[in-house]
């Protein structure tokens, strides 16, 4: 028996092996390198921060062109670009694409920064093998298209730059025609589109939450000698693609640039993804944009000057003026304690005869507390998501500001009537309700041109 045992173990156990060799055998490897291509991680430091990325290369022989994948905003990972990387990389261009540097808070934004990490990006690139040196570059899409052309206009080891969907204006500027784009596509009108798009990013601007938000890109153009490609989709509702593509032509011709070629790509949108409105953003990659970057990065010789036509912009961007926050922030508080103080004092002397104003003044109190309260909180709220919620729009107007209109128009008919009430039988009222009833209606007048100004009581 016990010889019969061991042979049966013996046979179970070349079975298990067998298996597991055949299981190694056809299992793919855990980090198999895309078909062509060869991956290598690496980690680089830009000043006490280290940085990790992706180098993508060609599983050619010889010495390639190169290029380090600047981020847009808010994406913070390598892997959104990867797909682009892969394709350049199979055009015979070694690419890398890194973990953009951490964020405290939306506010935390330097593009100084920024373009230090993207030349940290190029130096730990130019020591790859098979990278060619003399024409490794930067390419930057978005917020990249002011980073991008800010690290090469300060160091000469920056042999071209490629900028995607760069913004030719200031970010405030940027910001605001891209809201009003936004809105208008929502069937969005009338006052609401000032009070976003001007009046309360002016705010953010005067308070300082609005980070690098007067940053000029063309002085930086200017001092471009590298040969830059320039390329937008003709689809892009984010940037003002037309007046971008001018200043950068004005830019670079100043600064005596005859290598830069700057087109716009039809059927694209921001970031190039083929797109039927530009809002509604697709996963295909524009192939016309793919073909363009990887025959103009693997060109030998010069480059000449290649103009083309700029897509075609509704409307202009302009200038957002900074607003005051001390100026808001005392009115706001004035407001509160106009309203609120109103009805709480009434709430705690609710055993005493009411005057005949108390209708029409306990209206006033909770309408204008209501309209305070709710613009503060629904321009927060548009404010925090970039007016991406906005839920139905009725008449031009989404829900929520048809309800904030309704009530300042409420709060404006209370304050008349309370004043009139309160005139009318100021010989009846003890002297402590004529100075609450005078704080309430001083409250009401206030309140008026404030509502103007945050559009409340404009169409």
């Amino acid at each position: 028996m016990l010889p019969e045992r061991n042979s049966r173990l013996r046979r179970a156990l070349v079975r298990l092996l067998a298996a597991l060799a055949v299981g190694l055998v056809l299992a793919p490897p855990a980090h198999a390198d895309p078909a062509g291509l060869v991956e290598r991680d690496v980690t680089f430091t830009s000043g006490d921060l280290a940085l990790h990325g992706t180098v993508i290369a060609p599983d050619t022989a010889g010495r390639h062109p190169a290029m380090v994948m600047v981020h847009g905003s808010g994406r913070t990972s390598r892997d959104g670009y990867r797909q682009e990387a892969e394709a350049f990389a199979r055009s015979g261009i070694v690419t890398l694409i890194y973990d953009k540097r951490p964020k405290r808070s939306k506010s935390d934004v330097d593009f100084e920064l920024l373009a230090g990490d993207a030349l940290a990006a190029l130096r730990a690139l130019t020591t790859h093998p098979g990278v060619d040196p003399a024409r490794t570059g930067l390419w930057g899409v978005s917020e990249g298209g002011w980073v991008a052309p800010l690290a090469a206009a300060g160091s000469p080891d920056v042999a071209f730059v490629v900028t995607v969907g760069a913004p030719g204006v200031a970010p405030e500027r940027q910001q605001s025609w891209n809201l009003a784009n936004r809105l208008a596509a929502a069937g969005v009108s009338g006052s609401l589109v000032d009070t976003v798009t001007r009046t309360t990013l002016g705010l953010l601007v005067g308070a300082g939450l609005f980070p690098e938000s007067g940053y000029d890109p063309a002085p930086v153009l200017a001092r471009l000698t590298q040969p830059v490609l320039g390329l937008w989709g003709d689809l892009d509702r984010v940037i003002p693609g037309a007046e971008s593509l001018r200043v950068f032509q004005e830019s670079l011709d100043r600064a005596g640039n005859r290598e830069h070629t700057l087109r716009t790509v039809p059927g694209a949108d921001h970031t190039m993804r083929r797109s039927p409105d530009g809002f509604q953003r697709g996963d295909e990659i524009s192939p016309d944009y793919l073909a363009q970057v990887a025959a103009w990065v693997t060109a030998t010789g010069p480059r000449a000057v290649d103009v083309g036509p700029p897509s075609r912009q509704e409307r202009q961007s302009t200038p957002v003026e900074p607003g005051s926050p001390a100026v808001q922030l005392v009115a706001v508080a004035l407001l509160l304690v106009a309203f609120a103080g109103y009805g709480l004092s009434a709430a705690v002397r609710r055993h005493r005869s009411a005057p005949p104003v108390r209708r029409p003044a306990r209206l006033l109190a909770t309408t204008g507390l209501l309209s305070v309260l709710g613009l503060v909180g629904y321009l927060g709220h548009l404010a925090s998501d970039g007016a991406k919620s906005l839920g139905a729009v009725v008449l031009g107007r989404p829900l929520p500001w048809l309800a904030l209109q309704a009530l300042a128009v409420a709060v404006v008919v209370a304050a008349v009537v309370t004043a009139v009430r309160a005139w009318q039988v100021r010989t009846d009222l003890a002297a402590g309700r004529r100075v609450r009833l005078g704080l309430l209606v001083a409250g009401g007048v206030l309140f008026v041109p404030w509502a103007v100004h945050w559009g409340l009581l404009l169409p």
